[in-house]
């Protein structure tokens, strides 16, 4: 029965996933429809001619698509992550960024924008990876001196969130002009406007990497469920289990932030969504959980692009109005619970 309850959600999943890219596409300025896309991805497959002029055809093939599909996979990652800390810091109001990856990435990225250094070299999104892997490599070195318990993880991505943000800030407040300043908080924001097919290609490996380990390691995450010494009497490795998933983790959390900046509150929200659906077996929970993130985002960067168009919000903007009352609610759920 909970077999057919979970090929019924992933089938329906993935059609409302297909659906709302191909959806999204359409939406903005340029009058395209849904056939119109289906039968250019047909014809790029090798199937028939396209029935869109070429301007048309770059407006899908060169902005939205990649965009809608980078906002599937960016959705799809951080709510995976989300519900991969909730489980193994046992905290509901755990999400991708409470490592501290986010501000590290943060760091790097104005550092390239703003100060410029590896410029030529270093891409925005290659700096920002690189400060997320320098946070997280500050987060395991000070957790594991300190006693490499899951209280002592949490508060050493507290420290590693508290510095970067501190360095972001100050690089900006010294060095950067008001045109460079209003870019960068734009990116700080989350925005997808730069979407490319590298991007795609690279988050997308990197997200079927992670989820490939996350979802070979779900009776280990229903283990922690239970506290880390029930765990270890279950049979779990669990400093090792710790050290994996959570690497996983940040890797997926560091990719996704460099390619589209900090998009809040999905990791948060979406795995609390999904377990009244699933309940909280992570074989369910896992799959489902990115499934519900990647037709959750596709619809906001949509409303994101288009609510003010010509002017674009930050997706993070979007997901955070969104995300603060689930947030509250979290917080009451938690407070009533023992």
């Amino acid at each position: 029965m909970r077999g057919a309850r979970l090929a019924l959600l992933t089938c329906g999943g993935l059609a409302a996933l297909l659906a709302s890219i191909a959806v999204a596409v359409t939406i903005g300025p340029a009058d395209i429809t849904t056939s119109e896309v289906r039968l250019s991805v047909l014809a790029r497959l090798g199937y028939g001619e396209s029935p869109l002029s070429t301007l048309r055809e770059g407006i899908v093939w060169n902005l939205r698509m990649p965009r809608a599909l980078l906002a599937a996979v960016c959705g799809a990652g951080l709510a995976l992550c989300g519900a991969v800390m909730q489980s193994l810091l046992r905290n509901p109001l755990a999400d991708p960024f409470v490592l501290g990856v986010s501000s590290g990435a943060s760091t790097g990225a104005v550092v390239v924008i703003v100060l410029g250094w590896g410029a030529g070299v270093v891409s925005l999104s290659a700096g920002a990876f690189v400060g997320a892997l320098l946070s997280f490599g500050m987060v395991v070195l000070l957790s594991h001196t300190l006693g490499a318990t899951m209280d002592r993880v949490v508060l050493s991505g507290v420290a590693a969130m508290q510095l970067f943000s501190a360095l972001t800030s100050f690089v900006v407040l010294t060095s950067a002009d008001a045109e460079t300043t209003r870019g960068v908080l734009f990116w700080l924001l989350g925005s997808l406007s730069g979407a490319g097919w590298t991007d795609v290609a690279l988050c997308s490996l990197v997200l079927a990497v992670v989820l490939a380990v996350c979802a070979a390691n779900t009776g280990t995450l229903d283990a922690f469920a239970f506290g880390e010494e029930a765990a270890a009497h279950l049979g779990v490795r669990v400093a090792r289990a710790r050290l994996i998933l959570l690497t996983a983790t940040a890797l997926l959390t560091a990719a996704l932030v460099s390619a589209a900046g900090a998009i809040g509150f999905v990791g948060l929200v979406l795995p609390h969504i999904t377990r009244l659906l699933t309940g909280s077996g992570h074989a369910r929970l896992l799959p489902v959980t990115a499934l519900m993130g990647a037709v959750f985002l596709v619809w906001v960067d949509t409303a994101a692009r288009t609510l003010l168009d010509p002017q674009e919000i930050p997706v993070g903007v979007v997901t955070s109005l969104i995300g603060v009352p689930a947030f509250v609610a979290v917080l009451y759920r938690s407070r009533s619970k023992p």
